[in-house]
């Protein structure tokens, strides 16, 4: 799946782990995930191989979350990668955020935000995916 406009977000969680290291951020602050984000990082996240960076204590899982105006009700979702995959060949462009969680202390940070699917062809319509339509 190549990823187009890749923002990495490395930078600000090195930051953001510093003050609260430094007494600057409490602890609160940053282990705030919602209960809705634990549990798509439960049901739809993929475990990493880091540890949190907070406790410690539990390997970090990942959720993405797609946004784009050809989803439909599908927008604001949480995808697994091969569902990712599935829709990068099928769909128009699309954004995709990766928030990674802890599911023991709530640590959730936008690891990276990137665009998958068809690019968008100037004065071309964009293509159309097949949906499911209730019948008349």
């Amino acid at each position: 799946m190549p990823r187009r406009s890749v923002v990495d977000h490395t930078l600000r969680k090195r930051a953001v782990l510093a003050d609260v290291r430094a007494g600057r951020v409490a602890l609160a602050e940053v282990c705030d995930a919602t209960p809705h984000l634990v549990q798509a990082a439960r049901h739809h996240g993929e475990e990493t191989a880091d540890r949190c960076p907070v406790c410690q204590n539990t390997l970090l899982t990942r959720v993405n979350y797609v946004y784009g105006e050809a989803l439909g009700t599908v927008a604001g979702q949480a995808k697994r990668q091969r569902e990712l995959a599935r829709m990068d060949a099928m769909q128009d462009e699309f954004a995709v955020y990766a928030v990674e969680v802890c599911r023991s202390c709530r640590w959730n940070h936008l690891v990276s935000s990137y665009v998958l699917g068809a690019e968008p062809v100037p004065g071309q319509q964009p293509r159309r995916t097949r949906r499911r339509t209730a019948p008349d």
